[in-house]
């Protein structure tokens, strides 16, 4: 089978499987420093029986190539690389685990455990060392298949950061329980590009989807044995293939058809990508593909051991972008999503690992570096959880200019806000306000801030406002995971109840946290499910968990959903404003906008009152100072204590009139009109939008 083909030297780059149209050809190049031979290895098309091997060129700078002539293009595929094990030295060649390809735009097959994969110890006297496990891999891991998919052709909204409104989802759970989407499309890429899906989105005012990792991911072992999987997805094999788990028909066009379909409806595309660790693991952990190709290069060892993983991401290893091979790496998948995928930007995990060197994170670092030079990626969205677990790990506020964070100082104070914890009424506001404290210092605006009170990780907004505790005993771990300070209350019941006040108080607190949100200045970001009231039982860490505690329910039952309604007026209010058409900081001497805030006595706030503890109260005005925009006046007041109180409305430029906009009473009435000084009566937790100038019925 082998005498088929021809071998020729081929090309260094570009690195993986290329096709050459012009003579029938597929070329390979892939890098290892230290390997003594690579050897390509090609199986049938069941991925079952190898076929072929050769044995590939080294050429500069320590690049492995050949091309075969004559080969199909959806040739399975996969390397073997020969080499010294010497793990105390960081080398971990073994010619018996077949390799993924770093590169493979496509896998065929599925990763399945098997002590082939097992790391041997030998034992002598007080040294214990690893040896060499002669079990061949290939049966259990996915064959690299040869893809040619052509670049992106659609054209992209190209939303500005302050029309921005993200929806976090996860392609499975979104649409598995759907039925408004054809069955088998539920649970998929192509579910997201359905009328129904994207209408929903539309109707609800979102802009981007911000999607939960979709590169090809496995379920850790120790998940096997407990018969749960990694759900999240959180567990990158490969960051160029698409998860096979997400396709259809198997094909991974589907996932540029989706892109497509929702571009040309205005919904852009952001992908949560995992570039801190792989799914080897620690030195216990599977040889799947960059251990076996150059496992110095490619991850932090520990100098004093190189044996062993530096671990800064809680997953047993960690990437290292400060290799030159390692960064391209990254940045070629990053170039590969935009052009070719279509993707809008990208969510990054653990992001201050991929600006951390052996002294640190540096906001200059080469990655950020690389990113803010290149022409394709300096033009799309890029967000940064700005935190991990290893040393100087908290950076919000400290990543480059060009790039958003998730802000969990915004979180943690509306959390407290509204459960009406004392003394929080200075930072509530500064959150409120675009949290300049900790963007504006390095020239950002206020869209920087990412700002969310519920996302994948943590409580469901429900289970926000329903669970004093968390319950993750459903993890398998005597729910000692997860976070525990959640700020969270559940009201007077820990979680489902049929009380009628308890249930009422719930709903009411939903819609307080949600107004703050999508009236706060900076970027909304909605995480899918909050709009149909989803609950996940108290679990705060269920990243394990591939069943209805993560699904999310069939659509019907969200459009009945009061929340559904609630955010969607929300959002179309928000749109109607001057102020949130910019993404500059605004403040008191502000040459466009007047920015007032007033106590419960309708006056402005004294330094006594922002001092004074259990103030729970606050009332704010933003108003332009253009004489023909008198009626782009905002006025917001906030009630998060336990008592009602009477606001007199403020009489400001030649504002007659104000008119309720939206509250979070159970059945307001926005077609009220009030003088302008007339008191009008604010419930106890509880929060109003009122605008200026808007024709109505007088409200005596």
């Amino acid at each position: 089978m082998q005498m088929a083909y021809a071998l020729i030297p081929g090309e260094i780059y570009p690195l993986g499987a290329t096709v050459v149209s012009s003579n029938n050809s597929v070329n390979f190049a892939v890098f290892s420093s230290s390997a003594k031979a690579v050897r390509l290895c090609l199986f049938d098309e069941d991925g079952i029986s190898e076929i072929a091997q050769f044995e590939l060129f080294k050429g500069e700078g320590h690049i492995w190539h050949g091309q075969i002539v004559g080969l199909p293009q959806a040739q399975l595929y996969g390397y073997r690389v020969f080499g010294d094990f010497t793990p105390e030295l960081g080398l971990r060649f073994n010619p018996n685990n077949l390799l993924i390809d770093p590169y493979a735009k496509e896998l065929f097959g599925e990763f399945n455990p098997s002590p082939a994969f097992d790391f041997i110890l030998s034992s002598n006297e007080n040294t214990v060392t690893e040896k060499i496990n002669n079990l061949d891999t290939a049966a259990y891991i996915p064959k690299s298949r040869v893809a040619n998919l052509q670049a992106y052709k659609g054209k992209k909204p190209n939303t500005p950061w302050h029309e921005t409104v993200i929806y976090e989802c996860h392609v499975k759970g979104a649409t598995i329980n759907n039925t408004l989407i054809s069955e088998a499309h539920r649970g998929k890429f192509l579910g997201l590009a359905e009328p129904a899906f994207i209408a929903h989105l539309k109707n609800l005012g979102i802009t981007t989807i911000e999607l939960l990792p979709v590169h090809q991911f496995i379920s850790e072992c120790f998940l096997h044995g407990k018969n749960l999987t990694n759900y999240w997805g959180y567990n990158s094999l490969n960051f160029f293939t698409p998860h096979n788990a997400y396709l259809s028909h198997g094909q991974i066009i589907e996932f540029q058809t989706m892109v497509t379909k929702l571009h040309k409806s205005n919904i852009e595309v952001i992908l949560d990508v995992v570039f801190n660790h792989t799914a080897e693991g620690n030195n216990q952990g599977p040889t799947l593909c960059f251990k076996g190709f150059d496992n110095e290069s490619y991850y932090r060892l520990d100098p004093i051991n190189l044996s062993t993983y530096i671990n800064d991401t809680g997953c047993g290893n960690t990437l290292n972008i400060s290799h030159p091979r390692t960064l391209q790496l990254v940045m070629d998948s990053l170039r590969y999503w935009v052009e070719v995928m279509g993707v809008d930007g990208f969510r990054f995990d653990l992001a201050p690992i991929l600006g951390r060197n052996h002294s640190g994170f540096k906001t200059h670092h080469t990655f950020f570096q690389s990113i803010n030079q290149d022409p394709i990626l300096n033009r799309v969205k890029l967000i940064a959880e700005p935190w991990d677990i290893g040393p100087g790990g908290y950076q919000l506020g400290h990543f480059p200019p060009n790039w958003r964070e998730w802000n969990d100082k915004y979180r943690d104070v509306v959390r407290k806000f509204w459960r009406a914890d004392l003394g929080l009424l200075p930072e509530f506001a500064l959150r409120f306000h675009g949290s300049n404290d900790l963007f504006e210092h390095s020239g950002r605006d206020c869209s920087a801030s990412i700002n969310f009170v519920s996302a994948h990780d943590g409580f469901t907004l429900l289970d926000l406002v329903s669970f004093n505790n968390k319950n993750n005993l459903d993890n398998g771990e005597g729910n000692r995971d997860g976070h525990t300070d959640n700020y969270s209350h559940n009201y007077g019941v820990e979680g489902e109840t049929d009380d009628a006040q308890i249930l009422e108080l719930r709903l009411k607190q939903q819609k307080n946290i949600l107004l703050t949100l999508i009236f706060s200045q900076g970027v909304p970001m909605i995480c899918s499910g909050t709009e149909s009231e989803h609950s996940q039982n108290g679990n705060n860490n269920a990243y394990c968990q591939d069943n209805n505690i993560n699904w999310l329910a069939d659509q019907n039952i969200f459009h009945k959903s009061v929340l559904y309604r609630f955010i969607s007026q929300a959002l179309s209010l928000r749109k109607q404003f001057k102020v949130f058409k910019q993404s500059r900081f605004i403040h008191q001497d502000d040459a466009l906008f007047d920015l007032l805030w007033f106590n419960k006595n309708s006056e402005l706030m004294s330094e006594i009152d922002w001092k004074q503890d259990d103030n729970h109260i606050l009332g704010y005005m933003l108003s332009s100072k253009s004489p023909q925009n008198n009626n782009d006046v905002l006025l917001i007041i906030f009630n998060a204590s336990p008592e009602d109180f009477t606001f007199e409305l403020p009489q400001i430029h030649t504002v007659k009139h104000w008119q309720m906009r939206l509250n979070t009473l159970p059945s307001p009435d926005f077609n009220k009109t009030y003088k302008a000084q007339q008191s009008i009566h604010i419930n106890s937790q509880t929060a109003w939008v009122l605008s200026a100038d808007k024709e109505g019925i007088l409200s005596e």
